[in-house]
């Protein structure tokens, strides 16, 4: 892109580069400097680019994923079966089950903030690695200690998908992120969906859960060499955003990260220096990010966020119980319906470019109209005298629910802005962690009343986050205006 104009000394020059891929960045700002440098008193005060990153390279991001959820749905299911064939009691699977939660429920802020101080490459690889670390232990564990043992890296650093997102959320445009992040949900569902049938097949063999688990940390070792192999431009326009400071000039003065929508490229100049920092100074600095966002006016977001995600958790807690009592129907058949589900989520995820366009890119209507559209079909379940009416019920209700989980972290990084996105997305998977442990104990109290109480008592909660969105309904749509301004 060439520099024609005539700068008149003493001007401040604002560039603004729409469309431009990450390849052709160096092509494109080099010149700029250059040419700033060259003029007298002209500063170059802010350069907000509007990146277009290749399909190719987002499907590097969505193979990973993919492999992800198929490794571990391949396990999940068997490792009851495992423990109790280790000599575990029902109560110590389950203390260990909680204990794989509660460690989910405190790490994943902690792991989220720390990706953006020591930037994603690392943090991620760092994940994916040790997650293979428990899994293979998963794979040795011949006792009931090993095998808690093996749970505990897992607990603690399983957060690939979060960080995966927050990539994304850094290399895509703000317009671009519900779309992405809806086709990244539907590659790890397909995932999720194959996993189970694979790892079924291979329980029948001899020591067939060993096996499998083995063959679930060399998929995450298999994940560790994709992420090490992407091209990570982010991180190589940090080094140049880096090399232009030291050169003494003063010719690029950032207003800040939240005006930089080159995100990418600081999160990449940053871990460059923070890798290397103390673990104390890093730890100060987590600490220092989860104590902003808990003094933020975030909280209404992340109450809707639990308030779904319990009412969605609700509603499935006694699906085949519920369905057994109240039409007869066998085990087998809740298990179809709940696989047909799925299928139709993977698809709810690729139509949100189409729905997001018809919305006009609002991210909190999108929001509210699914979760309202959640909210009466869980009470058609509910209320429903035959079979086909939860049939109805469960094909709509896969998509609202995949379009209301892709929009309201769409939400959270909007208002609560990308510079922490690791953070925000680590608090909402703390949130959702809650909302697993609260929802077994309130299903079990509902039954005790019918077996339509826990979907009941999950359309009141839902009510309840309408509620919350419409009495904030004007800090979501100033923000949404921004949001398409600044496009």
């Amino acid at each position: 892109m060439p520099v024609t104009n005539p700068v008149l000394p003493g001007y401040t020059l604002r560039l603004v580069l729409c469309n431009v891929s990450i390849d052709d960045l160096d092509e494109v700002i080099e010149p700029l400097f250059r040419f700033a440098d060259d003029t007298s008193d002209c500063v170059i005060e802010d350069v907000c680019c509007h990146h277009l990153c290749k399909s190719d390279e987002l499907l590097k991001l969505f193979l990973p994923s993919f492999q992800d959820l198929f490794g571990v749905s391949m396990v999940v299911p068997l490792m009851n079966l495992h423990i109790k064939s280790l000599g575990a009691s029902h109560t110590v699977a389950g203390i260990i089950g909680s204990l794989y939660g509660i460690m989910q429920l405190f790490s994943s802020t902690f792991v989220g903030c720390w990706s953006d101080i020591v930037g994603r490459r690392y943090s991620l690889l760092a994940c994916i690695l040790l997650s293979a670390l428990g899994y293979f232990l998963l794979g040795t564990s011949t006792t009931v200690f090993l095998f808690a043992i093996s749970r505990v890296p897992v607990g603690i650093f399983k957060h690939t998908l979060s960080i995966s997102k927050a990539l994304l959320s850094d290399l895509v445009s703000e317009r671009d992120r519900p779309l992405v992040m809806g086709r990244f949900n539907a590659a790890s569902s397909v995932g999720f969906i194959l996993g189970p049938v694979v790892g079924g097949y291979l329980t029948e063999l001899e020591d067939g859960f060993y096996q499998t688990s083995f063959i679930c940390a060399s998929i995450f070792l298999l994940n560790a060499g994709l992420v090490w192999m992407l091209p990570w431009s982010e991180e190589n326009t940090g080094n140049r955003e880096h090399q232009q400071g030291n050169k003494g000039t003063d010719s690029f003065s950032a207003k800040g990260n939240h005006d930089l929508h080159l995100k990418s490229a600081t999160n990449g100049a940053m871990a460059s220096d923070s890798l290397f920092r103390s673990p104390w100074i890093q730890v100060a600095t987590v600490l220092k990010r989860i104590k902003g966002i808990a003094c933020s006016d975030l909280w209404d977001i992340f109450l809707v966020r639990l308030l779904m995600s319990v009412a969605i958790l609700l509603y499935y807690s006694n699906f085949t119980l519920a369905l057994e009592e109240r039409f007869g129907v066998k085990p087998l058949f809740a298990g179809y319906l709940m696989s047909y589900s799925s299928a139709l989520g993977v698809l709810a995820g690729c139509l949100l470019g189409p729905i997001t366009r018809l919305y006009q890119h609002n991210t909190y209507r999108i929001l509210l109209h699914s979760s309202t559209l959640t909210c009466t079909l869980i009470l058609l379940y509910a209320s429903a005298l035959s079979i086909w009416m939860v049939i109805l019920s469960s094909t709509f209700l896969a998509f609202s629910t995949t379009i209301g989980r892709t929009c309201i972290i769409d939400l959270e990084l909007t208002i609560g802005g990308n510079e922490a996105s690791g953070t925000l997305l680590g608090v909402g998977q703390s949130v959702t962690s809650v909302g697993r442990i609260v929802a077994p104990l309130l299903s079990g109290i509902a039954q005790e009343f019918s077996p339509c109480g826990p979907p009941s008592l999950g359309v009141g909660l839902a009510l309840v986050a309408i509620l919350i969105m419409n009495a904030n309904k004007q800090k979501y749509c100033s923000h949404g205006n921004v949001k398409l301004k600044n496009q």
